[in-house]
C-alpha cells in the first residue's frame, strides 16, 4: 500500500462545524467550481455518502463513505475503480474556531501504475485539502 497525506491545513471554525459539513458529501458540491480543482478533477458528482468524478489518464473514481466518528475521523472506500483506495479525513481542534485537518490515501498501486499517477496524486491531495480548508474557513 502506498500513503499519501496533506499537509496539516488550519480551518477557521470548531471542529464540530467542519465534521458536520464534510460528513454529507454535498456539502463539498461548492469547490467543484474552483478552478484549482477544475484543472485536475472533471465531471464532480455528489451525494449524502458519495462523490464521484473523472481525472485525466486515470478514468473514473468515486468514493463513499464508509465510518463516521463524531468530530474526529471520516473514513472512505473507493468504489468502482481496478484499484482499492482507502480514504481518511482527520480533524482535531486545537483552540477554539481552530480546526487541523488532514487528508491521507492509502492505495494499493501497482508499481507501472504507481508510476504513472504517483506525482498527481501527491499534488492533488494537496489541492484538495487546501481547497477545503480554505473554503471551510470561509464558510
Amino acid at each position: 500500500m502506498t500513503t499519501y497525506e496533506s499537509d496539516i491545513k488550519t480551518i477557521s471554525s470548531s471542529e464540530e462545524m467542519v465534521f458536520g459539513v464534510l460528513s454529507d458529501l454535498n456539502n463539498l458540491q461548492k469547490i467543484s467550481n474552483n478552478p484549482e480543482i477544475n484543472n485536475k478533477i472533471k465531471d464532480l458528482k455528489f451525494e449524502t455518502d458519495s462523490v464521484c468524478f473523472s481525472i485525466d489518464g486515470f478514468g473514473r473514481v468515486g468514493f463513499r463513505i464508509i465510518e463516521r466518528e463524531p468530530f474526529k475521523t471520516i473514513k472512505l472506500e473507493s468504489e468502482n475503480t481496478p484499484i482499492h483506495i482507502n480514504g481518511w479525513i482527520q480533524l482535531k481542534q486545537v483552540s477554539t474556531n481552530d480546526t487541523h485537518m488532514k487528508l491521507t490515501l492509502k492505495a494499493d498501486l501497482p508499481m507501472m501504475v504507481k508510476m504513472m499517477v504517483d506525482k498527481k496524486l501527491k499534488e492533488g491531495i494537496n489541492a484538495i485539502a487546501d481547497v477545503i480548508a480554505k473554503t471551510l474557513s470561509e464558510h
